[in-house]
């Protein structure tokens, strides 16, 4: 994976807590540091994106709100 592509696992669909748990799962297979953009419809993942992050000491570094989803960047602590 190049610095300047960063993956993009869509999570769109699926309902709390499902989002972060496959989330936890895929930040396990990445390098610390490495990035990866969340994509999700899951209208508590605005709460809970964010803890998750902060409990596992991942960064959160971009949220954006799209037309009908969210997608969050979030750096591997």
């Amino acid at each position: 994976m190049s610095e300047d592509k960063v993956e993009v696992l869509d999570l769109r669909g699926l309902k709390c807590p499902m989002p972060v748990l496959k989330a936890n799962k895929a930040m396990k297979s990445f390098p610390s540091a490495a990035k990866l953009w969340l994509e999700t419809t899951d209208p508590l993942a605005v709460i809970d994106i964010p803890a998750f992050c902060n409990e596992n000491d991942h960064l959160l570094l971009e949220t954006q709100e799209l037309d009908g989803y969210h997608r969050f960047l979030v750096q591997k602590g």
